[in-house]
Parts: structure tokens; sequence; C-alpha cells
């Protein structure tokens, strides 16, 4: 088993007599039905259904304090703060940035042991994406290696973590796709959990329904692999002369780009490469969405 802290998140407490009514109406993810240690992937949307910003929200026992806690990217953490702050209005709720205090120690690659001893550690949960990404702790960073201990997992790099997460072709916003300029569709969480459709409304929530009841989501993030020297960050997908995407996050001979998958599909037998680099997209076991030729991941 592996264990690796995670620099690039941040933590956020959401508190109060209002907080789950609160969330409820404002993210993608139903927020009734959470519970103590369980985790929903979601996401704040603006008015026009782009990403601000994802997330996990877990709740912590009231034998702890209560409270729903936001696992989310540290860069985004000060903008996720002003954001709810701003939707509060009335609300009897407390938005606080804990990002200075806690930090997210990730483990996978072995046995799921969330009711275990690392509950002793920090606040624990399965990331509810996949589950073969394991589950996390969140928990002050100068304890991340007596816990990963407890655990019995093996302290790694986060690019460990990196690798883990790109082999399994699942995105990470800032690197696989832009904040603000993303609809939750083409980052792949309609099919990771991230939006729930069946759920009233929250903020954007008329364009996502739109583009899932109209299967207009042409743009994706897919998984891909190459050989040799990973394609850039940024590089253009092309077909030959045409542009078909964006290179995103790469390592070890797996890579995520976000592609116009119409576009591919008229290129048709149209060998692709990112920034010169030839590659070619494979689809996860775990992604639903129509994709050209159906390809399918294989080891």
């Amino acid at each position: 088993m592996k264990a690796a802290l995670l620099p690039e998140r941040g933590i956020i407490k959401v508190v109060g007599d209002d907080a789950r009514k609160f969330l409820h109406g404002l993210v993608t993810t139903d927020m009734l039905g959470l519970a103590p240690g369980t985790a929903r992937f979601g996401a704040l949307l603006t008015p026009q259904g782009k990403i601000i910003a994802d997330f996990f929200v877990t709740e912590a026992l009231q034998a702890d304090g209560g409270g729903f806690f936001l696992d989310s990217p540290r860069a985004l953490a000060v903008t996720l703060v002003e954001k709810l702050n701003l939707y509060k209005l009335r609300a009897k709720v407390l938005v606080e940035d804990l990002t200075e205090i806690l930090g997210v120690l990730a483990v996978w690659d072995g046995q799921d042991t969330t009711k275990g001893c690392a509950a002793k550690q920090g606040l624990t949960y399965a990331d509810p994406r996949l589950p073969a990404l394991g589950f996390r702790v969140m928990i002050p960073p100068h304890r991340a290696t007596a816990a990963a201990s407890e655990l019995g997992a093996a302290i790694v790099g986060a690019e460990d973590y990196e690798a883990h997460r790109i082999a399994l072709g699942v995105p990470r916003g800032g690197v696989d796709f832009v904040y603000g300029d993303a609809f939750p569709h083409e980052a792949d969480m309609d099919q990771l959990g991230g939006v729930d459709f069946a759920k009233g409304c929250y903020v954007g929530q008329e364009v996502v329904s739109r583009i899932e009841h109209r299967g207009i989501a042409r743009t994706r993030a897919v998984a891909l692999r190459y050989d040799g020297a990973a394609p850039a960050s940024g590089a253009p997908i092309t077909a030959g002369e045409r542009q078909v995407g964006t290179m995103g996050s790469a390592a070890r001979g797996r890579g995520i780009a976000l592609v116009r998958l119409d576009r591919v599909a008229e290129a048709e037998q149209t060998a692709l490469a990112a920034g010169g680099i030839p590659i070619r997209l494979i689809k996860p076991d775990w992604a639903r969405f129509s994709f050209p030729g159906e390809i399918k991941a294989a080891e």
C-alpha cells in the first residue's frame, strides 16, 4: 500500500445549523444523503454551468464537532471561500479556510481501512470517484508519516499518486481542464459521480441538465498512451493538420487530453499526435460516453 501527501489540496470547513441545506442548494452533488465517514464528489458552478472549483465533501461526526469539510484545489481555496460567503446571505453558516492547518493524505493500492486506524489520525473517507483511487485522510501535514506507518503504507511522492491517477484516466482540474472554462461533462464529472441529475436546483443546473438530456457533450477529458518522451502540457492534439484537442497531464507512458471526440471521429483512421508525438486514445472501463471506434483500455 502507498500513501502520499498531496500539496496541491486545500481544506475548507462549512459548519452551522443551515450548512447541509446551504451546500445542497449550491453544489452539483446531493448533500441530503451524505453521512459521516462517507464523501461525495461535486463542484460549485457559475450560473452558465462552468466549473469554479471541484471538490470532495465529507461530514465529521457530531462527537468530533460536526460540520462539512471540502477537499478542494489549494489554489482555489480562497476563491471558493469567497464564493460560498457570497451566497451565504442570512444562512446560519460559517465558512473557514483550514488549508494552513490541514492537508490531504492519499492512500491507495491496498485494503480500504477507512474504518480502522486511519480514523485515529484524521477525518477519513473513500475517494468517491473510483475504488482504485483508494481513500484519503485529512490530517495535519506533520502527522502524515505517522499515519502512513500505522496503516502499513509506504510514503511516496505526490508524483506517484499523479501517475496512478493518470493511468486510471481520471482528470484533474488545472492540468487537464481549465477552471472557469469547462463544463462538468467535459471534465467527466458526470461519469465519476460528480453530478446528481435527480436532485433539485443548484447553481448552473439548467445548463448541465440540458447538456445531459440532449447528449451534446462533444468535448471530453480522454485517456491516452504514448511512447518515449511525454508530450508537453498544453500541446495541441492534432489529426493530420487539424487540431482536435489539447494535451493535459502525462506520466510513465499514460496521459489525459481534452479532446473534441466528434472531430476525432471525423478524422477516422488519421493518426493522432500531441505536439508532434504520436498518441493513442483509450477508453477507461469506467467511461460510459460514446467513443470513436469504442477503443477499450487494455493493459
